[in-house]
């Protein structure tokens, strides 16, 4: 595909190693050619770069394949995941887990992808559910003002909330960016 076709969350291949897009900008400075900035994570090692790729220069999109899984839970630097299909257990590194390990939670079914059957990365759900352990005492007619305040969920994960959220709520929290959404329950 054409480099000007970059998305984020596309999974490219690039001098041999696996990348996945995050941010990518169409760029035409005055009397100079074009070129797409992309921010891209290797999969392999973790590590965020920035590379320019020439407008008409062509790169290779990686054909990913996707298994739905159960996690289950955490030993350690190691999450376990369950093939919901035929049970099948798998155990991946933080290093393929990354900063989403903040969004799971024991029995929620995810994507699994894996690139020549090696797991690559997880594909979370839109939102996930999780429960308010520790914030400020919730404030009676809190609505009324658009003022947030932090609040650590069962993850570890720290959100800005409204006012009458309490500990002990269970919150709906969007995973593209970590924001509150609403109360779940």
């Amino acid at each position: 595909m054409n480099a000007n076709d970059l998305r984020p969350g596309m999974v490219i291949q690039h001098n041999g190693d696996l990348f996945a897009i995050h941010r990518a900008e169409h760029r035409t400075p005055g009397n100079l050619r074009a070129f797409v900035q992309a921010r891209m994570r290797n999969l392999r090692t973790g590590a965020l770069s920035d590379y320019r790729f020439r407008s008409e220069d062509d790169v290779e999109r990686a054909v990913l394949d996707e298994v739905d899984m159960q996690y289950l839970y955490a030993d350690g630097d190691t999450f376990y995941f369950m093939n919901t299909k035929n049970y099948e257990q798998i155990a991946l590194n933080r290093d393929v887990v990354g900063d989403r390990a903040l969004y799971l939670i024991p029995e929620v079914v995810l994507k699994v992808e894996f690139y020549e059957s090696r797991p690559v990365g997880i594909a979370l759900p839109a939102t996930v559910d999780l429960k308010v352990v520790e914030t400020e005492p919730g404030v009676k007619g809190g609505s009324a003002t658009n003022v947030g305040k932090p609040a650590t969920l069962e993850t570890g994960l720290i959100v800005q909330v409204p006012p009458f959220v309490s500990e002990g709520d269970v919150i709906r929290v969007d995973t593209a960016d970590g924001s509150y959404l609403e109360r779940a329950n």
